[in-house]
């Protein structure tokens, strides 16, 4: 059970939660999932799973409107306090507002609460494998027009050296052996890089990275 997949959901609606574990457990072979109603219930499942030496959770489906909350507050603290964490934002809101600050406060997915069940699984799924999710791929037509330098820029030197090893062609998985991390750290980061270059994959944010030293290399000569 140690390699299992755990996934812990934060929501105060029994019935929501109910379906949410239902869709989960039928799509995913191996998940053990946890339930958390307040942000004092979620603080205290993610202090004792650190604590605990055995697998971490790989996932938090969470609702920015739960109990103790504080609008997104509780996002950015669980980021800071946990930066492996992936974290998918789940809401009744699904304003280009609200969408937009959930991604730049370090949430992987977004999934409005009107999506499809199907949509849902997929959006787990696609963060699960390290990408950005939000409806209709929202958040990535909306990054701005920011210099790809600036971009990369941006980047702390453990993820430009990971994205360095996208680019050599490495898999996560090799990845976290080569630099002593886990795997689902590796995703976390590739999350993180993904967003701040405003890519939504592996390919995309390698190409950037091509361009942007062929455009170096000829400002060289």
């Amino acid at each position: 059970m140690s390699n299992a997949l755990k996934i812990i959901i934060a929501d105060d609606h029994p019935l929501f939660r109910q379906a949410l574990t239902l869709t989960l457990s039928s799509h995913f072979k191996d998940v053990v999932l946890f339930e958390a109603q307040t942000i004092s219930e979620l603080d205290n499942a993610l202090h004792q799973q650190a604590q605990n030496n055995s697998q971490a959770f790989d996932l938090l489906l969470l609702d920015l409107d739960i109990p103790g909350a504080q609008g997104f507050n509780s996002l950015i603290n669980v980021r800071n306090t946990y930066p492996e964490l992936g974290v998918i934002v789940i809401s009744g809101f699904e304003d280009s507002d609200t969408i937009s600050k959930a991604m730049s406060y370090g949430a992987a997915g977004f999934i409005p609460k009107s999506t499809a069940v199907p949509e849902m699984v997929v959006a787990i799924e696609a963060v699960l494998s390290g990408e950005l999710w939000t409806p209709s791929g929202y958040y990535n037509s909306q990054v701005g027009n920011e210099p790809q330098e600036s971009k990369i820029a941006s980047l702390t030197p453990k993820q430009h050296k990971i994205l360095m090893m996208f680019a050599d062609g490495l898999l996560n998985k090799q990845i976290a052996y080569e630099l002593g991390l886990s795997e689902s750290t590796i995703k976390s980061h590739a999350s993180t890089i993904f967003l701040k270059l405003g890519v939504k994959n592996r390919t995309q944010a390698v190409i950037l990275l091509n361009e942007l030293q062929i455009n170096q290399s000829s400002f060289s000569y």
